[in-house]
């Protein structure tokens, strides 16, 4: 080999040599890198935090007390029986009051809405009630309602649609644009969507009227869910009943905000032992599965409750009632604790003869920080305050708005007390959550509603752009 031939040969192996041992350090560099951990960086994201603007404080009223078909040419025609006088408040703070119309042609059906705009970024705080008396030859009673703020869903816990009830659906809108509502009846078949309560536009500044009977007819315990599409609304259902052509009294019953396991009803009147018929009755609905309800009833102002804990075996979708009949005469707080989400109501009468008076209580929501409550105009007007039996007894402070002596009252736990009011918006101040209503009760003239607190103020939220 010349010595050209062997430098060659030497510069290509050294060059192969080289190659080859770059090469395997790229791989080993390779492998060593994707075994060997790699650098982090966690971007944390931007954060804004805001607090919205409180919207306008808006109250809706149940409205006057209707008549259906009272002449025999218009058996379908609303008229009104009694107007409602309603007390709202505090003043001065710039409320603007309107009617909702369209339940009459002339305009008397009209109900009143309030809506209060908030200052300095802060909600006003507002407050309104009604009643309403009515003395005629085929519509009695005595209602009282609250004025309350619209909802997108709501359940009735009230009325029937058997022969002597006369019972009417009242759906308001006092927002600026149109609601569709959807109503769904549960009854001893189960649930129903009533094509008459399908689709039903609310228009804004409006009312929509319709008789339950028209939804399910012959049903002895109806619920009925109230969904609102577009905007909220302001649902109730007035209530009226005849015995044997012997008008048996009216209400306009309160809504629930939604289905919970834990109810609380204060200020349930028990005026009569029933003389043969139920005199008091507790009606429960588990609308989305089988539950069991425990019922506890212990009366206003002190004592121990009425014998042991009724127990109720729910079944889903189909409403049940308990018969409360034996109960002393007395006013009372019914507290249900179930396994299930569940809605209820309780129905009491004055008695089954001329001049009776019934009232429909529902519910009433924890009540836990100060707030403005309003009490209706009628006789024998108290405020019936409830503690839970878990959270210890609560000093609840109230105040009259107009000027007068506040009045701080001890609710032990698992009790409830009563404080006389009359008509006019009232401060609740409680130091821990209790639960609230306004109840009535004079000779034939029974009512009563839950108190519900404000909205509470907007919180700040936090932003991920």
């Amino acid at each position: 080999m010349s010595d050209r031939r062997l430098v060659r040969w030497a510069t290509t192996s050294a060059r192969v040599v080289a190659g080859s041992a770059v090469a395997a350090a790229v791989v080993v560099g390779t492998v060593a890198g994707i075994a060997a951990p790699w650098p982090t960086r966690v971007a944390e994201p931007v954060r804004v935090q805001v607090t919205p603007a409180p919207s306008d404080t808006v109250l809706a009223c149940d409205g006057p007390v209707f008549a259906l078909g009272r002449t025999a040419e218009s058996a379908g025609a609303l008229s009104v029986a009694a107007a409602q006088e309603t007390v709202a408040g505090p003043e001065g703070t710039g409320a603007d009051v309107s009617t909702l119309g369209g339940a009459t042609a002339d305009g008397s059906g009209d109900a009143t809405a309030f809506r209060a705009p908030p200052v300095d970024r802060v909600a006003t705080p507002y407050a309104a009630a009604g009643s309403a008396t009515v003395a005629s030859s085929d519509l009695t009673g005595f209602s009282a309602s609250a004025c309350r703020p619209p909802l997108a869903e709501s359940w009735l816990v009230a009325g029937a649609t058997t022969t002597g009830a006369n019972d009417l659906v009242v759906l308001g809108n006092p927002g600026d644009v149109p609601a569709t509502v959807q109503l769904s009846v549960y009854g001893a078949q189960g649930v129903s969507t009533p094509p008459g309560g399908t689709g039903l536009v609310v228009p804004a500044g409006g009312q929509r009227v319709l008789p339950l009977a028209g939804l399910l007819l012959g049903e002895e315990s109806p619920v009925v869910r109230v969904v609102a599409t577009g905007a909220p609304v302001h649902a109730s259902l007035q209530t009226s009943l005849t015995r044997v052509l012997l008008p048996g009294g009216s209400d306009q019953a309160a809504p629930l905000a939604q289905a919970a396991t834990d109810l609380v009803i204060p200020g349930v009147q028990v005026l009569t032992t029933g003389e043969g018929n139920a005199g008091t009755v507790l009606r429960l609905l588990s609308p989305g599965a089988e539950a069991s309800a425990s019922v506890t009833i212990a009366p206003v102002d002190g004592g121990a409750a009425v014998g042991d804990p009724r127990t109720l075996a729910l079944p889903a979708g189909t409403p049940t009632s308990l018969d409360l009949s034996g109960l002393a005469s007395g006013a009372y707080t019914i507290s249900v604790q179930a396994t299930e989400p569940v809605v209820g109501g309780a129905w009491s009468t004055t008695g089954f003869g001329e001049g009776a008076d019934f009232a429909w209580y529902a519910p009433a929501p924890a009540f836990a920080a100060s707030g403005l409550v309003a009490v209706a105009p009628g006789a024998g007007g108290t405020l019936v305050i409830a503690a839970d039996d878990a959270s210890g007894p609560a000093s609840v402070s109230v105040t009259p708005q107009s000027g007068g002596v506040p009045v701080t009252v001890t609710v032990p736990a698992g009790g409830s007390v009563a404080v006389p009011v009359t008509a006019g918006v009232y401060e609740l101040a409680p130091d821990r959550a209790v639960h609230a209503a306004v109840s009535y009760a004079a000779p034939g003239a029974l009512a009563g509603y839950p108190l519900w607190p404000a909205d509470a103020a907007a919180g700040a939220l936090t932003i991920l752009p």
